[in-house]
């Protein structure tokens, strides 16, 4: 009988051993990567504590009080919390408007795109604090005026308080940018689907929900996040108001007992703290997205 001389698939013989030249060439060279990457990360850690410590031995030099910090950082916590709560509540209303304007501005209505591109152009070519005050304090001019031609409750729309009136401004701001955002991440998207799905019986809205969508969004994902963490920074314009966030209680404090270094390096950590954790959820959700799509 005449055997088969070729080793089989499964055979110990027919892959490489364990110890070969090959595996353990790939091994070192691995190891080796890894333990350069450990190396250049403790060598750019050393570089961050040598910084700080330089800027903590400058401060010292000018009467700085730490211990100041550390009595008044509950004080920066609270703030903290309505910081967020802006900022989520403004990027939420600003993701709907994006959406909106975008699809607006990929329409073949000139009704659509006329308005959609009004927005964008003046809500991106006019500076967050103007439209802060218009909204704030421009607004109630209005509101008053409806309300003496017997249109109260139309007129009481207008007259906000601080918080509703910043999130509106940062929410109006923010969709203005976020709406080119969108429009991008949905002209990424090849033609030939939507082509496709409109020859399946599909309309355009089932096709932007069901094709163009689902794949877009991981696209605008992390330009959405930049944006939000962009704005936690931005929102302490909404302190001019008297929202009592960050910015406006590191103030309201170093008036008060003129610790102005100490206080508003304070709100500078708090804001960094945050810009931290929302990059970190930004990653998460971005990895997290992109699973669908690796092989």
């Amino acid at each position: 009988m005449v055997t088969n001389s070729l080793p089989e698939k499964n055979a110990p013989g027919a892959s490489l051993k364990p110890d070969s030249p090959e595996q353990s060439m790939g091994a070192a060279l691995v190891a080796l990567q890894q333990r350069q990457r450990y190396i250049h990360s403790v060598k750019v850690t050393i570089v961050w504590l040598v910084l700080v410590a330089v800027l903590i031995g400058g401060l010292l030099l000018i009467r700085f009080q730490p211990s100041y910090m550390l009595e008044h950082y509950n004080i920066i916590l609270q703030g903290a919390g309505a910081t967020l709560g802006v900022s989520l509540a403004s990027i939420a209303i600003a993701t709907v408007l994006a959406l909106f304007g975008s699809v607006a501005r990929l329409s073949s209505s000139a009704i659509a795109q006329g308005i959609s591109g009004f927005y964008v152009s003046v809500l991106r070519g006019t500076p967050l604090l103007i439209q802060i005050f218009i909204i704030y304090l421009g607004l109630p001019q209005i509101g008053t005026q409806l309300i003496r031609f017997g249109y109260p409750e139309v007129g009481r729309l207008f007259i906000m308080d601080a918080i509703p009136a910043g999130i509106l401004a940062l929410s109006l701001n923010y969709g203005a940018y976020m709406t080119e955002i969108f429009r991008a991440g949905l002209q990424s998207i090849g033609y030939g689907q939507r082509e496709a799905a409109i020859a399946l019986g599909m309309t355009p809205w089932q096709v932007l929900r069901r094709i163009i969508l689902p794949q877009a969004i991981r696209i605008i994902i992390p330009d959405v996040g930049n944006q939000f963490i962009a704005m936690q920074k931005d929102s302490a314009l909404v302190s001019v108001m008297g929202v009592w966030e960050i910015t406006y209680l590191a103030t309201r404090y170093a008036k008060k007992d003129s610790k102005y270094m100490e206080m508003f390096i304070l709100a500078a950590a708090a804001y960094w703290i945050l810009t931290i954790v929302s990059s970190w959820f930004q990653n998460r959700i971005e990895k997290r997205m992109s699973r669908a799509y690796e092989r």
